[in-house]
């Protein structure tokens, strides 16, 4: 299974993003593409940002019912990225049917189910969501991420540190794509963060890597350092 390192292009403007796109030139990057963003300028980014020659994660984390999820789903393969993503509290069903239409129209196209953000912590978890308090976050995540392999997801996103044990359960195929990743642990808005190494050693797939690319002096030498910390040197 490939596995790479994902740009999140968390810019106010399309201008911002194309700009900094700019230092990529020469190399084909995946890059996420999120909701400020996208609100911002529509399907044109991803139109440009296709003409660039780079892949795209559209991250929306779409979650409602059913059949509007389906059409959500239908115009975001006309878009042809190369992942897209859902939030499995929306249920078994709403996952399904997406999956259901990705299969018939764009086989390849990589589904994601959301589990718990990486800014939830297993207090906020039991005192806010009001979940479950004898289950803990591990266990919660693995019952989402069962979910989401029922319904015919490709996989999941969440925590590194969750990955040991999704693989464990639910195979190796089963893509994990791994936002909070940090090259030094800090205090911010992120709780469960690991470094690129670490993400590398517990199994994930795919990183999602922003601030420390996109605010760094040199963001292509950072990017080229991370991927190469995450993929072992290669």
């Amino acid at each position: 299974m490939a596995k790479d390192v994902i740009i999140a292009l968390d810019f106010p403007s399309g201008e911002r993003a194309l700009d900094f796109l700019k230092v990529f030139k020469d190399e084909e990057v995946y890059v996420k593409v999120g909701m400020e963003l996208f609100y911002k300028e529509g399907p044109s980014i991803i139109r440009e940002i296709k003409k660039l020659g780079h892949k795209i994660f559209l991250d929306l984390k779409i979650h409602d019912i059913p059949n509007t999820c389906k059409g959500a789903t239908n115009s975001l393969i006309a878009l042809d990225v190369d992942m897209i993503n859902y939030h499995i509290a929306g249920g078994k069903r709403m996952l399904s049917d997406a999956s259901e239409i990705v299969k018939k129209e764009k086989s390849d196209l990589i589904t994601l189910g959301v589990t718990m953000l990486t800014s939830t912590d297993e207090d906020v978890m039991h005192r806010e969501l009001q979940i479950d308090k004898d289950k803990s976050l591990d266990e919660v995540v693995l019952a989402y991420a069962n979910i989401a392999k029922e319904a015919n997801l490709s996989g999941i996103v969440c925590s590194a540190l969750e990955v040991p044990k999704i693989k464990e359960n639910l195979g190796e195929d089963f893509i994990t794509v791994t936002p909070g990743i940090r090259k030094v642990k800090g205090t911010d808005d992120q709780k469960r963060v690991v470094t690129p190494s670490e993400a590398r050693e517990l199994g994930s797939d795919y990183i999602v890597v922003g601030r420390p690319i996109t605010k760094a002096e040199d963001p292509l030498k950072e990017y080229r350092e991370i991927k190469k910390d995450f993929l072992g040197g290669k």
